[in-house]
């Protein structure tokens, strides 16, 4: 993932850290358990690029879950999608199979699991009126850094501010209109583990069937509505699977419907 290809493409990779939020204890069997807002994002397989997001909120936990808009197009990684570290039980039986992907560094998959969503960026000093998660304004010296052997690994930092030790990172400004606006999936953090996949996140699209390197990008208005949606009190999860591995976890995590998969409308950012 480098030069050209990651800046178009999700940009080689998408970050999961910065300013981390609390969070409740993760549930062995229900990790939904605390969460009043969720992102369901599901894609028809493992290898399929387009997909569907749909927002669903509860008035507190143990309530069933209500529709939030329209489900919005879509895409994940260039590559489809692979098993990645969120807040999932490890007990997936009947779910993960031994031969599903599993998600790593520059295989330009998006992960599949469920994730807690973090900071917000952009290249606005101040986020749009009434975002209410934590915002990060992004720099000429602001990196991701997705070198293995860096102990920034998989961390959004800022060049200036640290003693770089990273061989490989994404120049978060260098992006064109794709990280415009984003949100940070925490995807493999606490710890990271080197190689297993780094700097995920939710960003502008390139249109659809414009994989990324393994982020979930969709069109800008579409981002900032979940932006302006989100609140950080209310433990903010982001579901993402191919349907079939989510409709068996349905009843298992108590999870709402999947959304319907829709015919994307062309056009770039």
């Amino acid at each position: 993932m480098k030069a050209m290809l990651q800046w178009v493409l999700c940009l080689p990779v998408c970050a999961a850290v910065c300013v981390a939020q609390m969070a409740p204890p993760q549930q062995k069997t229900n990790p939904l358990q605390f969460s009043t807002q969720i992102l369901v994002v599901t894609t028809s397989d493992w290898t399929a690029v387009d997909g569907a997001m749909q927002r669903y909120e509860r008035t507190r936990p143990g309530k069933h879950w209500k529709a939030v808009g329209e489900p919005v197009a879509i895409v994940v990684g260039k590559t489809g999608l692979a098993w990645g570290l969120g807040i999932a039980p490890k007990d997936t039986a009947g779910v993960r199979r031994a031969d599903d992907p599993v998600k790593h560094e520059g295989d330009g998959k998006s992960p599949a699991g469920v994730f807690r969503l973090g900071t917000a960026f952009g290249y606005a000093a101040q986020p749009l009126a009434g975002w209410k998660m934590p915002y990060r304004p992004l720099t000429p010296s602001t990196e991701c850094v997705d070198d293995p052997d860096s102990q920034f690994y998989n961390r959004i930092a800022d060049r200036t501010a640290v003693t770089p030790d990273w061989n490989s990172s994404e120049h978060m400004r260098d992006t064109g209109e794709y990280y415009r606006w984003g949100l940070v999936v925490e995807h493999n953090v606490d710890p990271a583990t080197p190689g297993s996949g780094s700097c995920i996140f939710l960003h502008i699209w390139g249109g659809p069937g414009r994989g990324t390197a393994g982020c979930t990008a969709m069109e800008r208005p579409e981002l900032e509505t979940v932006l302006a949606w989100l609140d950080p009190q209310r433990y903010p999860l982001l579901i993402q699977m191919p349907a079939a591995e989510y409709e068996t976890l349905r009843g298992k995590w108590q999870l709402p419907k999947a959304p319907r998969l829709i015919a994307a409308r062309e056009g770039g950012v």
